[in-house]
């Protein structure tokens, strides 16, 4: 794993944590407990802050970054980002799924239990209240959330993940 100091902050992490030999972490980045970043990843805090919370996977090819001055990022708890993802200068609250080469601009607002669908781009400045399914490009709601669905996709592939970076360590 690469690990940068950047203007003079150093990133910082929780307990049973899996880096991938490859991932790279740079900067103003705070991270909870049993956060996986995968390989390829990159985590820069270089221009702004990047806070993640705990359960968090960041999947293979994923890249979190921020907007100088104006936009930091910030995770919440049980967040799964799918491979090949884009966070930037966004706020994603606790039980998000984030599809697959989804893209997520800066300023927007993912409400908690969010599925942002495979592939979707959420604007700049889009709100997403909390309990919804959004999907295409431009991303658009496609219906609330149901709590089966909740249960067997959010909470399944966050908690796989805890298992998977076990298999690593």
């Amino acid at each position: 794993m690469i690990i940068k100091t950047i203007r003079g902050i150093t990133p910082k992490f929780g307990k049973n944590c899996f880096f991938a030999e490859n991932a790279t972490v740079i900067g103003d980045v705070i991270m909870g407990d049993e956060v996986s970043v995968w390989y390829h990843s990159v985590v820069r805090g270089d221009v702004n802050s990047i806070k993640i919370g705990n359960k968090v996977n960041i999947q293979d090819g994923v890249i979190i970054h921020a907007t100088y001055k104006t936009a930091q990022t910030n995770i919440g708890n049980n967040v799964s980002i799918g491979h090949n993802a884009i966070i930037h200068g966004c706020t994603l609250d606790d039980n998000v799924l984030v599809g697959m080469g989804s893209i997520i601009m800066d300023n927007c607002l993912i409400g908690s239990n969010c599925i942002i669908a495979a592939g979707a781009v959420v604007t700049q400045n889009t709100i997403i209240s909390p309990g919804s399914i959004y999907g295409g490009v431009p991303a658009r709601k496609i219906k609330d959330i149901d709590i089966k669905l909740h249960r067997s996709e959010i909470d399944r592939i966050a908690n796989n993940y805890i298992l998977y970076a076990s298999w690593y360590k």
